[in-house]
């Protein structure tokens, strides 16, 4: 709905189917150095029957309701060292699901007061429990930014979460559309400027986007803005020609 200011998708907290065994949940904004930000969950069903979590948005009882009713949840990620605020709480009300978590993750929830659950270190390649439906690389060659990136083969839908960032002005209000601008995140997306800048080993990254790229996605979700659904190949060639080189955005 355009004209809210807030980046919202409703409904909120509700799963949204998007591909078979897979839904999207969009969630509060919440504040990022004072800026609100929208908040999104994936879901996907595992052939076991368990659910996989992919960066946990704020519960409450009538979303838990919800998600337990797609199965047991059996998996929670953390796909990057800024998207875990809210998988502690997951993780308690569901204490049997497996927690796993990108690099910097769980220091980074310690130095703000909240203490992470025991968990599994998000690798280059999928874990078992989920490899034949899920794949998953780790983009290599910043400080901070390490994020995990996955491909649900089913719907052929590449799941990320700040690598691409794609706010729509019509969405937002005056200082986000500010914010955005400066930042290099508005639609059609981009990786965040300052993420750009700080990149220090742009080709191993460019290794892993490639290989992402090579996937040949159908769709991409990312943690903020609309899912990319037409002329994804040439969005992400732009999205990532930082990396991939000039030549990458010129055929974009």
């Amino acid at each position: 709905m355009a004209g809210r200011g807030d980046g919202l998708y409703p409904p909120l907290s509700v799963p949204k189917p998007l591909g078979r065994e897979l839904w999207v949940v969009d969630g509060p904004a919440i504040s990022f150095y004072g800026m609100p930000f929208p908040t999104r969950m994936c879901v996907v069903r595992l052939p076991s029957g368990g659910l996989w979590l992919h960066s946990p948005i704020r519960p409450d009882e009538d979303l838990i309701a919800q998600v337990e009713a797609l199965g047991p949840v059996a998996h929670l990620v953390a796909p990057n060292a800024l998207h875990y605020a809210f998988l502690p709480a997951w993780a308690a009300r569901f204490p049997e699901a497996a927690v796993h978590a990108a690099p910097g993750a769980a220091e980074r929830a310690a130095r703000h007061g909240l203490v992470f659950p025991d968990h599994a270190p998000l690798g280059p390649r999928a874990p078992e429990a989920w490899r034949g439906m899920i794949r998953q690389r780790l983009v290599p060659g910043h400080p901070f930014l390490k994020e995990a990136i996955f491909f649900h083969r089913p719907s052929r839908t590449l799941i990320l979460t700040d690598l691409i960032e794609a706010f729509e002005p019509a969405r937002l209000g005056p200082l986000m559309k500010i914010a955005t601008w400066i930042g290099g995140i508005r639609s059609p997306g981009g990786t965040p400027r300052d993420a750009r800048l700080t990149w220090a080993d742009r080709a191993a990254a460019a290794a892993v986007l490639r290989e992402a790229m090579s996937w040949e996605p159908d769709r991409v979700i990312m943690a903020h803005g609309a899912p990319i659904e037409t002329d994804v190949a040439a969005r992400l060639r732009q999205a990532f020609a930082w990396a991939l080189g000039p030549e990458a955005d010129a055929r974009a």
